[in-house]
């Protein structure tokens, strides 16, 4: 019967310390911590989310700027291949007019003039600008390419463009065929 004794003795310790921590978990004080610590947790999740979202929105509205921008580029420049092709044209328009200048043939001089400036015309509205290079402007190596260096006729035009070879271009804001130059020395 001890045995049995022992073990009812047991289990009524048992209860006895069920009922004392019951007791203290249903304290208002630890009840109202225990809400808080959910709360707080709660809000600093809530933070978390609203962090990320807000970085995810930013991340996205600076994707949005940049493909757009990207895709104006693109526009801009999609023709670039064609308008490169087609200077060697305008080049040999130039030759042909400084030609037909010298003859006496007025009629061809005025046909192929006419359409010269219609060819200019086109590629004007495709955004093709001359760059431009004169005889006397200080040379610019971000600008122009110097394709050789000659004695200057005079101190003034040392560092100075002396003569300009070929006609240089720019597409929008890019330059598409830099300015072929002499430069004074």
């Amino acid at each position: 019967m001890s045995d049995i004794n022992n073990t009812e003795d047991i289990k009524e310790e048992n209860l006895e310390q069920q009922d004392s921590t019951e007791n203290q978990d249903n304290s208002p004080e630890q009840v109202e911590v225990v809400e808080l610590s959910v709360e707080e947790q709660l809000s600093e999740d809530l933070a978390k989310e609203k962090d990320k979202f807000l970085r995810l929105f930013a991340e996205f509205e600076n994707y949005k700027k940049r493909t757009s921008k990207e895709r104006m580029d693109l526009f801009k420049t999609a023709g670039q291949e064609v308008i490169v092709a087609l200077l060697p044209v305008s080049d040999d328009f130039d030759r042909a007019m400084q030609e037909l200048a010298k003859s006496n043939d007025k009629e061809t001089f005025k046909g192929v003039e006419l359409i010269k400036i219609k060819f200019e015309q086109v590629l004007k509205s495709k955004g093709l600008e001359e760059v431009e290079a004169r005889a006397g402007d200080v040379f610019d190596a971000d600008i122009h390419e110097a394709i050789t260096q000659i004695p200057a006729p005079n101190k003034k035009m040392k560092g100075k463009i002396i003569d300009v070879i070929e006609k240089g271009f720019k597409l929008g804001d890019k330059i598409i065929r830099h300015p072929k130059v002499v430069v004074g020395n």
